[in-house]
């Protein structure tokens, strides 16, 4: 990939764009499909997507992912905003193509139900998110929920694997711990040698005098 003047693009930058294009993606899939579901199920029967597994029941929840924190929604936006600076923040920071696609799905799903809260009724920072997709035994969700759970999967996996935020591995550090140790064991090993060499000349030297 190319620069606009033919400048070379660094891998710093390619992993800030596909942060930026994963985020933007699945921000748009998220309003595009609250806007579909909105106008094709509102007053009208529960969709089957797939017999009684998947079924598409439009509902408003005022609280936070899977319809947890009902009644805190002032709270929860401003909580929400905060998390989307954070993660524009510790963005500029990436060092693996995992950590770009992981904090891009993080945003678009935080913006995503942000933007419900801060556009649909009843208010600014009171609104409802949309929220429309129904399995059994489970709170009805919608593609931002997703984007946040699959974003903390792919966070929790890249701490398993050691691999920080910006692409080194826990293990990349332990050459220079390892050489600091050697180090501190050569110092005595060195000065025995010396001292050995020492004595050896003293010796001689005795011998001569003898």
């Amino acid at each position: 990939m190319q620069a606009a003047r033919g400048t070379p693009v660094g891998p710093t930058t390619r992993r800030r764009l596909v942060f930026a294009l994963v985020a933007l993606t699945a921000y748009a899939v998220d309003q595009v499909s609250k806007l579909l579901a909105v106008d094709r199920l509102e007053g009208r029967p529960d969709v089957r997507v797939l017999g009684d597994v998947l079924q598409l029941h439009l509902t408003y929840n005022p609280g936070a992912a899977f319809s947890t924190g009902t009644g805190l929604t002032p709270f929860i936006s401003v909580v929400a905003i905060v998390a989307a600076m954070a993660v524009l923040y510790y963005a500029r920071r990436i060092g693996s193509s995992t950590w770009a696609v992981a904090l891009g799905l993080l945003l678009a799903g935080i913006t995503g139900n942000l933007t419900d809260r801060l556009l649909r009724d009843p208010g600014p920072m009171r609104g409802h998110v949309v929220d429309f997709l129904q399995l059994p035994n489970w709170p009805i969700f919608n593609i931002a929920d997703i984007c946040i759970n699959v974003a903390a999967g792919l966070i929790v996996l890249q701490a398993v694997r050691g691999i920080g935020l910006d692409g080194t591995r826990d293990a990349d550090r332990e050459p220079d711990d390892a050489g600091a140790v050697d180090d501190a064991v050569d110092v005595p090993t060195d000065t025995a040698a010396t001292a050995a060499a020492s004595d050896h000349t003293d010796d001689t030297s005795k011998k001569g005098a003898e």
